[in-house]
């Protein structure tokens, strides 16, 4: 397997690259963070739409360039480095993703090229209590010609933002997906206190009613919608992963480059070299595995055991990489005013999203059972 990128897609992630550069500067981050709202930098939005990056998975015919899964997790790597406040995985993954590969004519018609233009954001609800996500309590019932939606969606991405949440519900013994606006009469929103800031949300659904053509797909199709989604979610948390844990690696080895103790870099010192060489193994680990997964997706192939390996890597080598970089760091790793807070938090979010470690190797453990059976 050849992960090179080819030279029309490495120009895409470097445009990416120099984008977030320019605009994530530690006071923008800050000034983002204080402004009381969502982290959420409309300016830094409006950069990235301009660049034809927030719809690079929207077909041309839409408005977006027509690129694949490999190019948009090259750039939400980018987007992990400089932990961009902008919900870039939540409109292209969560939401246009689904859109072109489930989507009807008038669905595509209506969505995408809002979507594509910035000015639309569309999530995915796939998260409850105590349930797997292609086995939903949230119901969904016919009335009319429309249907009619009861239940709740917990740690919602994006939710403060979106426009229109896919919702996947149980539909007698099966599972539908439906498009929902967010201002729908019964759709009731409460915004949750991240401790990595990252916007989410929890949604109430009372008597929900949208109209038949709100059914993504067709009325027994939602588990495999759920799935297809919540693979390709969870590779791009990987590729999200990846971003944060190579800028955290970085920081970390500039510090200790110019940190003295007894007038020698701290980097000089054995037990310091050993704990940032073991933090190296286990970013590019991180790395490859997320690359191999996105790059068997983006080709076709099967990637449900790549994609677990990979989030299991993300979670547990990104958990033992963030640590690593504070302890070293010292003090000044927990300092508020210090860029590394924002890459342990985000790491520690990641982690825990769509499942962690655990969670991953069980997914991965039944698939191995069930390939030798």
């Amino acid at each position: 397997m050849d992960f090179r990128y080819s030279d029309d897609q490495a120009a895409v992630i470097e445009l990416a690259r120099q984008i977030l550069e320019d605009h994530c500067s530690q006071e923008a981050l800050q000034a983002t963070e204080r402004s009381g709202g969502p982290r959420f930098d409309p300016g830094l939005w409006d950069k990235l739409v301009e660049a034809g990056l927030v719809g690079v998975v929207v077909p041309e015919e839409f408005g977006g360039a027509g690129l694949g899964f490999l190019e948009i997790t090259g750039i939400l790597e980018e987007v992990g480095r400089s932990v961009a406040p902008v919900p870039l995985l939540e409109s292209s993954v969560l939401g246009a993703m689904p859109l072109v590969q489930f989507g009807n004519d008038a669905q595509k018609e209506a969505w995408l090229p809002g979507i594509a233009r910035g000015e639309t954001i569309v999530t995915s609800a796939l998260v409850e209590p105590f349930r797997e996500i292609d086995e939903p309590g949230t119901t969904a019932r016919a009335e009319g010609d429309g249907w009619v939606l009861e239940g709740e969606k917990i740690c919602v991405p994006a939710g403060p933002l979106a426009d229109a949440i896919l919702v996947p519900a149980r539909l007698g013994d099966d599972v539908a997906v439906f498009l929902v606006r967010a201002g729908v009469s019964g759709l009731t929103r409460e915004d949750l206190k991240t401790t990595s800031a990252q916007p989410e949300s929890a949604f109430a659904l009372t008597g929900v009613r949208v109209g038949g053509d709100a059914l993504l797909g067709d009325a027994s199709q939602g588990r495999e919608i759920v799935r297809w989604i919540a693979l390709r979610a969870t590779a791009a948390l990987s590729a999200l992963a990846a971003g944060v844990c190579r800028e955290a690696l970085r920081l970390t080895a500039e510090y200790t480059k110019t940190r003295k103790q007894f007038d020698q870099p701290i980097a000089t010192f054995q037990a310091v070299g050993q704990r940032a060489a073991d933090a190296f193994i286990d970013t590019e680990a991180v790395r490859l595995t997320s690359l191999q997964a996105a790059w068997r997706i983006h080709e076709g192939k099967s990637a449900a055991a790549e994609t677990a390996v990979a989030k299991a890597w993300a979670a547990d080598g990104g958990a033992r990489i963030v640590r690593a970089a504070v302890h070293l760091h010292g003090g000044v790793g927990v300092d508020r005013e210090y860029p590394l807070h924002r890459y342990y938090l985000y790491a520690r979010h990641i982690e825990l999203t769509l499942g962690g470690e655990s969670q991953q190797l069980r997914r991965l453990g039944k698939l191995i059972a069930a390939d030798a059976a």
